[in-house]
């Protein structure tokens, strides 16, 4: 059921199974999967992940090409809710462990916000990350563009910039390495700075050598209309003709409510999982982006389905096997 601040003791009256942090693909997944193991599952989601902004599924086996990413989540929220999953609008703040079970702590609303502690044998973490854009005075002329014809994933979307006029926008020298392999889609590359970094003389040797100019002066705005551009001004009055464009300028993991937990091992800001996506805390599991490997909506929702059957296998290991009474004392 939908829990909200005026029903909350519904999910505090009880211990969950598991508590899943995110409700994008990889939690949805997970959450379908136990619920028809018959496992009791909280989703908490934050709302507007990375797959939220995902204006076309291109690449998500079964769905049509132009699938928004927001009507996955909502066929998939409307699934788990069908099979009985509790789902909570909120953000995880932190997560305690408490010996058998884990303590999260939710914030409920963004005025007069509520802070309850729902409890749980095991959590799954897939709040994911969220793709650092370039930022403007007038951020709706980057939201005007993104997800449509200016990318954050060359996995996904390199195909849909082949051999067009593109630009790569990078807030660091070493995220420029980025047009080094975008090139197997199209080499006509123009590297942005966005006034963020300074470039070495190696580095500028090596764009030179594969013909891609380097601009660093802030953007200004991008031009186009209906989503599709034509072009990018700099602040100093430079005009770029460019038709698609990647941002290679990494990205913010929601992890910080686990770096409490003690000896976690990370990667950077991945969890490390084993091949059922658990990590080294053996009830706790990481799904998606927050975990190493490939970020792609088709692996989070495998994970998700990974992750669940491992905490179904370890509930049924440890409880007892269930008997045909009546036939037993005929």
């Amino acid at each position: 059921m939908k829990l909200n601040s005026k029903n909350l003791e519904v999910g505090l009256n009880k211990t969950y199974d598991v508590i899943v942090a995110g409700g994008g693909s990889g939690g949805l997944s997970a959450a379908i999967y136990l619920a028809r193991y018959g496992l009791s599952c909280l989703v908490v989601e934050k709302g507007k992940g990375r797959s939220f902004w995902m204006q076309d599924l291109r690449n998500y086996l079964g769905l049509p090409p132009n699938t928004p990413g927001r009507e996955l989540l909502r066929q998939g929220r409307e699934h788990a809710l069908s099979l009985g999953v509790d789902y909570l609008w909120g953000y995880v703040e932190n997560v305690k462990d408490e010996g058998d079970l884990f303590a999260v702590k939710v914030k409920v609303g963004k005025v007069n916000s509520l802070y309850p502690v729902f409890r749980s044998k095991y959590l799954i973490a897939a709040t994911g990350i969220i793709d650092h854009l370039p930022q403007l005075p007038d951020m709706q002329n980057v939201y005007d563009y993104a997800g449509y014809s200016l990318h954050v994933c060359m996995i996904c979307d390199g195909y849909e910039m082949r051999d067009q006029k593109a630009v790569l926008i990078v807030g660091s020298e070493a995220q420029i390495n980025t047009a080094f392999v975008l090139n197997w889609f199209t080499p006509y590359i123009s590297v942005l700075t966005h006034g963020l970094c300074s470039v070495g003389p190696e580095m500028r040797q090596k764009l030179a050598e594969h013909g891609y100019p380097l601009y660093e002066s802030p953007i200004r705005r991008f031009l186009g209309e209906n989503h599709q551009m034509r072009g990018v001004e700099l602040a100093d009055g430079t005009y770029i003709e460019a038709t698609t464009g990647l941002v290679a300028m990494g990205a913010k993991y929601h992890n910080d409510y686990l770096k409490g937990i003690p000896n976690l091992q990370w990667q950077g800001e991945n969890l490390v999982t084993d091949e059922w996506c658990r990590t080294t805390h053996p009830r706790l599991f990481a799904v998606g982006d927050l975990k190493q490997g490939l970020n792609q909506v088709a692996i989070a929702v495998a994970d998700g389905a990974l992750a669940a059957t491992a905490i179904w296998r370890d509930i049924r290991r440890a409880s007892p096997a269930r008997q045909w009474e009546e036939r037993l004392r005929s």
